[in-house]
């Protein structure tokens, strides 16, 4: 048997490279990104990809046994690069020869390929980012490679460590999550294996999946064979959906239940593919995500790669089956699993499969087909199929995973369902069975339901149940607040809202509020007796006191906590912690004791007892128990560092590199290990960490003062730490944690004048939705340093979104783009900005031309200024424009560019009709029918172009050719009768109603016509009054649009956009006049409407 490898090597890959990150702090407050929240904050996004292609280096990391061969990328978020079975050739995983990122990740870049591990949201946050690693060698000849990341937004950590083993044709995969924060945190846990697929692949799925639901459950389909409407495609011929020709829009789909442990893919023309196994009881997330096989799934496919083709995604989720679908992390809680990916042959669809073995088995009549893959050399395996007791066949063969085992034997009759396969190992342990399943009709799920409303909600139980949801799926719209208030409305005292709203709060910053709520959940819950069943609000009192630094009464109600069983390790950790501000170690070393007894991998308390160990001189005890802590993280930062004040000379130095390669010089690392020391009162530690971070940031400079004046250093010489702090970089600065708190608040009272001090502590508000305080601190920030755009910027959101001080919003945010025009996100939120305030499309347009170099850095800004040439008639400049450059989309937000190629063409056309010249029209309009690869967006599979081959027949008609432009008009007619609303690019445009109506008459059909202009007035008139917000079960709104949407008002402008549709179909031009005019009073720039009431006022319709 074969040892197995793992090591470094520096590998090239062609490079698409990306653009630098954007200074300025994206609050994306109802961006919704796969199902849920889309915030970013207090990351920074990459909004630019280039495209040319350079060779880039990376530092891979490989492991490889006699069978496997896994690389694996740590700087672009740990990912498995490559997954390779050497037994044939075959690439188990999509492997993609090139690095294409497109705007698909929360960030901005994704890269198709490989295996992504998505936590703790899809996709991850540091997808393409880098990420901690190390190597082992294990005692049983095995090799792994772990990889360690924590998420800024939440702070939670996650460990994947791969591993192969000697003689096993399988990577096993532990996920250690590990929640480093003092309050219940959320995460899923979604590897995603990209499939190569074509004609002949098939995503297996396990025998007993009957159903399969779309993204938060919303909607649901009959699996393998769809029989219905998913995604607005018709399967009501009855599809096979499992297989990936059959699916020609993009298309999700995750299975309703499972008890097998396994999913896979197959390719029936290689005879290969890749199966995931992991328990079902904790695994069952099981989902197929595809672009489609039409024009725009293979538009996505050259976004995404040069030459490899397809893909599908075969999503595999631990602690969740849907997305979104979050479980909780409570606090220093961590969560433990393992998953294997494995590739096999020739086995096909298969029924059932293990870690050890795969297998088919197919009874047809009198007969069985076995096939039986294996993951290693099983020497006289047995191969069993018995019915009831009686064994019908059995026979001993070698198993390996370069030779697949296949037999058909003869049965004795009865039904399938009454015969099993079981393969054993030649020592007689089962390796897998199967028996088929027993006929059912299957009773589909139905589809979830949104939210009530709070005052349509009957209790409060269930009021507190509906916020604690929100909270938990992070959903991108709706609040926990309206619902909890409206909770506490009903009953002041309720202990489990008042504690659940008392956390959101304390989540906030909002530390004295906070201490209100949790005061009342005690009131309750004391009622009867001082000695309640549940002390979570003890504990939760106990964090607002200690935030407020009140440690005294923090100490009394985080001992009360500990009464309960449920909040001993958290509140016996900060027990310690305030003994250690005190001084006083022993009684610290007591109380982490104790809590280690609940939580023995408590990994903050495991490093700040190494700390307590130190300070009483308890070295060789301190030494044993870092080592001991390594084992379970090795990854634990404040143990690393305090093993390095025990060693000395060369294994000093030796232990000193690997902390600082492990830490990637980050000073984001850097400052969270000081703060685990800052917490317990260890400031001189704390600030020796900064003070050895190889790198200068604003914030750890600030940590520094901070921990200087918490050290007892004089306040001259704090203050010279804080001047310094000012004097740095602000770039992507973004502080974000209830410690930052009191850091920036100190530096803004001891230097009134710290401009920077105040802008961030602005962002830090903002993000925690203290809008008021957030523009207060950002006013003191611009009144100190009137030179500083981005707090100017930031004001903007504040007093235009949230203070309603709409044109001080405009004010500040012109000063913003005057003092740095060469910020091209300032300058397109500037315009958005002019687009609420009704600037005139020839004033807009100015500006463009003005600042061109600077617009041109944006694609979105692009599209606008092509947009605006559209507006303004300028036709022929705008498809001049849009063949001119390479566009990036970002997922989910296609449709836009597409729109505007569309609109250049089709007026263009209509101009020379004018001028009748009707072959150049015809031209230009079977141009618009196909979309310029350079867009970046294929066209969606279902599209009519109602518009396009209406305009068309016209043309024909013109030229005499009857037939022909019959077929047009035939073609223009048909598509849904359904008018949609404005929300969603991929619905049918409520224009092309009228489209198909006036192909109706050109056909004869008056009835057929007149249908579709009333479906259009009667949508208007049904839906003008609506009440109109982000549908709840919204999946994909990718805008980075950081200026609010009144949805209401738009729903009117479109409401009488409809009705002006419906009227002028009718011949009413002077009715549809009006209502256009009403859409236009209401969104000056809506295009078509535009060119509509034009064309009634120059009597050209």
């Amino acid at each position: 048997m074969e040892t197995v490898r793992v090591w470094e090597e520096k590998v090239t890959i062609p490079t698409y490279r990306v653009g630098k990150p954007n200074k300025n702090p994206m609050f994306l407050e109802k961006r919704v990104y796969q199902g849920s929240s889309g915030k970013v904050y207090p990351y920074p996004v990459i909004e630019k990809i280039y495209d040319e292609k350079v060779d880039q280096e990376y530092q891979a990391v490989y492991l490889e046994n006699e069978y496997l061969k896994i690389m694996i990328l740590p700087e672009l978020g740990g990912r498995v690069q490559r997954a390779y079975d050497k037994t044939n050739g075959y690439d188990f995983v999509y492997y993609n020869h090139v690095i294409k990122p497109a705007l698909v990740g929360l960030l901005g870049p994704w890269i198709s390929g490989g295996i992504e591990f998505n936590w703790p949201q899809h996709h991850r946050p540091t997808t393409y980012m880098p990420v901690d690693y190390m190597l082992t060698e294990n005692e049983d000849g095995s090799r792994s490679v772990l990889v360690n990341d924590t998420d800024r937004m939440y702070g939670t950590k996650g460990i994947a460590k791969f591993t192969l083993y000697p003689g096993k044709a399988y990577l096993e995969i532990t996920g250690q999550l590990y929640n480093r924060t003092n309050m219940p945190q959320t995460f899923l846990w979604w590897a995603n294996p990209a499939v190569p697929v074509n004609d002949y692949t098939k995503s297996v799925f396990p025998p007993d999946v009957h159903a399969v639901m779309d993204h938060g459950k919303r909607d649901v389909s009959r699996f393998p064979i769809a029989t219905g409407v998913y995604y607005k495609h018709d399967y009501s011929e009855g599809v096979d959906i499992s297989r990936y020709k059959n699916l020609p829009v993009p298309t999700s789909y995750m299975a309703e239940k499972s008890d097998f442990n396994f999913v896979g893919g197959y390719d029936y023309h290689v005879g290969a593919g890749v199966l995931h196994v992991a328990d079902h009881h904790i695994s069952p997330g099981k989902k197929q995500w595809t672009w489609g096989c039409g024009d725009f799934g293979k538009c996505w496919d050259k976004n995404l790669t040069d030459e490899d083709g397809p893909y599908i995604e075969l999503m595999t989720g631990v602690f969740t089956d849907n997305q979104p679908d979050f479980t909780w992390l409570k606090p220093f809680e961590e969560k433990v699993f393992k998953q294997y990916f494995m590739p096999y042959k020739a086995v096909g669809d298969v029924k059932n499969a293990t870690i050890d073995a795969a297998v088919n088995f197919t009874v047809s009549g009198k007969e069985a087909e076995i096939i039986v893959y294996a993951t290693s050399p099983r020497k006289e395996a047995e191969i069993l199929v018995s019915r009831g007791k009686e064994t019908i066949f059995r026979e001993s063969a070698d198993l390996d995973p370069v030779h697949v085992y296949r037999k058909t034997v003869e049965l004795d009759g009865g039904r399938e369902q009454e015969y099993t396969l079981t393969v054993r190992s030649g020592e007689g342990r089962e390796l897998v069975s199967f028996t088929p399943l027993e006929p059912e009709i299957p009773e589909l799920p139905k589809p979830a339901e949104a939210a009530p409303l709070p005052e349509d909600i009957a209790t409060v139980e269930e009021l507190y149940l509906t916020g604690r949801h929100i909270e938990q799926y992070r959903h991108a719209t709706y609040l926990p607040d309206p619902y909890y208030l409206e909770g506490l409305k009903r009953d002041p005292g309720d202990i489990r809202v008042n504690t659940a709203y008392g956390s959101l709060l304390l989540s906030r910053g909002l530390f004295e509020e906070s201490e209100i709520y949790f005061r009342r959940a005690i009131k309750r819950a004391t009622w009867k007796n001082p000695n309640p069943y549940d002390s979570e609000a003890y504990y939760k009192l106990g964090l607002s006191l200690f935030y407020q630094q009140k440690y005294e009464k923090a100490y009394d109600a985080f001992y009360k906590a500990t009464w309960s069983s449920e909040q001993q390790e958290m509140s016996f950790y900060y027990l310690a912690a305030i003994a250690c501000t005190g001084g006083a170690c022993e009684e610290a070393l007591h109380l982490i004791d104790r809590g280690l007894v609940k939580n023995w991998h408590n990994v903050k308390a495991r490093g700040i007892k190494a700390a307590i160990l130190r300070k009483m001189g308890r070295e060789k005890e301190a030494k044993r128990w870092i080592e001991e802590s390594l084992k379970i993280d090795p990854f634990d930062y404040v143990s690393r560092w305090e093993k390095l004040s025990w060693l000395r000379g060369e294994t000093r130095d030796a232990e000193s590199r690997t902390l600082a390669s492990c830490m990637r010089d980050s000073a984001e690392a850097y400052l969270r290990l000081a703060k685990d020391y800052a917490e317990c009162g260890f400031y001189p530690e704390a600030g020796e960490v900064l003070a050895a971070c190889p790198v200068r940031a604003a914030l750890n400079e600030y940590y520094k003062g901070y921990y200087m004046r918490k050290s007892g250093k004089t306040a001259e010489e704090v203050k010279e730490q804080y001047l310094l702090a000012e004097r740095q970089d602000s770039y992507c600065c973004f502080p974000n944690t209830p410690e930052d708190i009191a850091v920036l608040t100190d530096c803004a009272e001891t230097l009134p004048e710290a401009s920077y001090a105040w802008y961030y502590l602005g962002n830090l508000y903002y993000d925690k939705r203290q809008y008021e305080k957030a523009a207060d601190c950002w006013e003191k920030s611009v009144k100190a340093d009137d030179s500083f755009p981005t707090a100017f910027r930031n004001l903007s959101l504040a007093y235009y979104n949230h203070l309603n001080r709409k044109a001080e919003a405009k004010e500040v945010m012109e000063k913003a783009f005057g003092l740095d025009t060469t910020d091209a996100r300032v300058f397109f939120e500037l315009d958005q900005l002019y687009k609420k305030f009704k600037v005139p499309a020839q004033e807009r347009l100015a500006k463009y031309e003005k600042y061109l170099e600077t617009a041109l850095e944006r694609d979105d800004a692009f599209i606008e200024y092509v947009t605006l040439q559209n507006l303004t008639g300028n036709y022929g400049k705008a498809y001049e424009l849009l063949l001119s450059r390479k566009l990036h989309p970002w997922e989910g937000g296609e449709g836009k560019a597409a729109a505007q190629y569309i609109a250049a063409l089709t007026e263009l056309a209509k101009e020379k009709m004018r001028e009748g010249d009707c072959r150049t029209a015809k031209r230009l309009l079977s141009e618009a029918l196909v979309y310029p690869e350079n867009l970046g967006e294929g066209k969606i599979e279902g599209s009519k172009d109602n518009n396009i081959y209406y305009y068309l027949g016209l043309a024909e008609e013109a030229l005499g050719e009857k037939t022909t432009a019959r077929e047009h008009f035939l073609r223009a007619s048909v598509g849904s009768d359904a008018v949609a609303g404005m929300m969603y690019y991929n619905d049918q445009p409520a224009d092309m109603l009228l489209y198909q109506g006036l192909s109706r008459y050109k056909l004869d059909d008056l009835k057929g016509g007149n249908r579709m202009m009333y479906k259009l007035i009667d949508f208007g008139e049904q839906h003008l009054r609506d009440q109109v917000k982000i549908e709840y079960f919204a999946v994909s709104l990718p805008d980075l649009m950081i200026y609010e949407e009144d949805f209401t008002l738009k729903n009117r402008a479109h409401c009488n956009y409809v009705m002006g549709l419906g009227n002028l179909g009718l011949g009413k031009k002077k009715e549809a006049a009006a209502f256009f005019e009403e859409t236009l009073r209401i969104d000056p720039f809506h295009l078509n409407c535009r060119i509509l009431l034009g064309e009634i006022r120059a009597e050209d319709f």
